[in-house]
């Protein structure tokens, strides 16, 4: 019985080679194919990664910006109610008598605006300038005076005061015109 088993054994596997290799021919194709769509998908979700990459760093410059024009607005909204007081404190020095106080709102008024300075906010004094619609406002007009040019702004209620290249408030101004 030990030599039925044998022979029927070998005859099961007698070309194992050649059976394998009909599989593996016939698998080959269909590993070559799954390689590629492997592939395929890799370079897909590498350039999806790419652009997720570009947009994050799109959207950092984004956050980056707006979160410094916030600064900005804040730093403006400060400083344009700051601008009345700085107007106070120069109407009080020009029609106070007493020299005492006057000095002392001097020296006020000198930290003041060097305060405003180191903030990069600077007046702008339009009197006897052409009048420039982007840094004042006319709130009146009077005849011109001999010699002087129509458009001219004749007096300043309020001063200009600009950040950086913006305004940060207009000047109030009377300009003159030919009657």
């Amino acid at each position: 019985m030990s030599d039925e088993t044998v022979s029927t054994a070998p005859s099961e596997t007698a070309n194992p080679v050649q059976n394998g290799g009909a599989q593996a021919n016939g698998g080959e194709g269909d590993l070559t194919a799954e390689l590629a769509a492997a592939r395929a998908e890799a370079k897909e979700n590498y350039n999806k990664f790419l652009y997720a990459m570009a947009d994050f760093e799109n959207y950092k410059k984004r956050i980056e910006r707006d979160l410094a024009r916030i600064a900005l607005d804040g730093r403006k909204s400060v400083l344009r109610r700051m601008l009345p007081v700085l107007d106070n404190l120069e109407r009080a020095i020009a029609f106070d008598d007493s020299d005492g106080l006057r000095g002392g709102l001097q020296a006020t008024l000198r930290m003041f605006e060097s305060a405003l300075a180191g903030e990069n906010v600077k007046s702008v004094s339009l009197k006897g300038k052409p009048f420039d619609p982007n840094l004042a406002e006319a709130i009146a007009t009077q005849p011109a005076p001999d010699g002087v040019a129509e458009d001219t702004v004749l007096d300043e209620a309020h001063k200009a005061y600009t950040m950086g290249d913006e305004v940060l408030r207009p000047a109030q101004v009377v300009v003159a015109k030919t009657p």
